[in-house]
């Protein structure tokens, strides 16, 4: 993918970015970004939080939906963003896509926090880890805000960085993260 991209600054929030121009916004504090531009790339970097793609018709967004940022509202944002940009002005159509997440099997949870999610996903988002302490079923937890947000067409890849084949800063303490990106190609 050639040309300026908009990487985001991520903060586990709710802020996300309207891209209007190829690297427009980049640098900007944000957990999420949109466009309707053709060819203007969309980055994020994820470590356990899922990455998630929303697709309309002419438009493009991406979300770093970990805990907090879904607790805060950031998928809510970005379909709500997504929505007021004139290629998805009727709001019908979205679909969404999860990419690589931590699984319950790994993510060990406390009931405060749980209560947080659940309660910001309208959904039970528990699970047991595989050592049978309360564990956050983060997939639940997008499917739930997605929803809330209007937004039932959600494929889940099925990915755990749990996994040896991702980095994971939950379960190896690793610095690196996976990068998603997108871009539209057509208006």
């Amino acid at each position: 993918m050639g040309g300026q991209w908009t990487w985001l600054r991520q903060v586990h929030g709710a802020g996300v970015v309207a891209v209007t121009e190829p690297g427009g916004g980049a640098g900007s504090v944000a957990d999420g970004a949109v466009t309707e531009m053709p060819a203007a790339v969309l980055a994020l970097h994820t470590a356990d939080c899922a990455p998630v793609v929303v697709v309309g018709d002419g438009a493009v967004g991406v979300a770093h939906a970990g805990w907090r940022g879904i607790v805060a509202g950031v998928l809510t944002e970005v379909v709500r963003v997504m929505r007021n940009l004139p290629a998805c002005s009727d709001g019908t159509g979205l679909r969404a896509v999860v990419g690589p997440l931590i699984r319950p099997s790994a993510y060990e949870f406390g009931p405060a926090e749980l209560a947080a999610v659940t309660g910001a996903a309208r959904r039970d988002v528990g699970g047991v880890t595989s050592w049978g302490t309360p564990a956050l079923d983060l997939a639940a937890a997008v499917r739930g805000a997605l929803s809330t947000a209007g937004v039932s067409d959600m494929e889940d890849l099925g990915f755990d960085t749990a996994h040896e084949s991702f980095f994971s800063h939950r379960v190896r303490g690793e610095l690196a993260r996976q990068a998603t990106t997108v871009r539209l190609e057509h208006a």
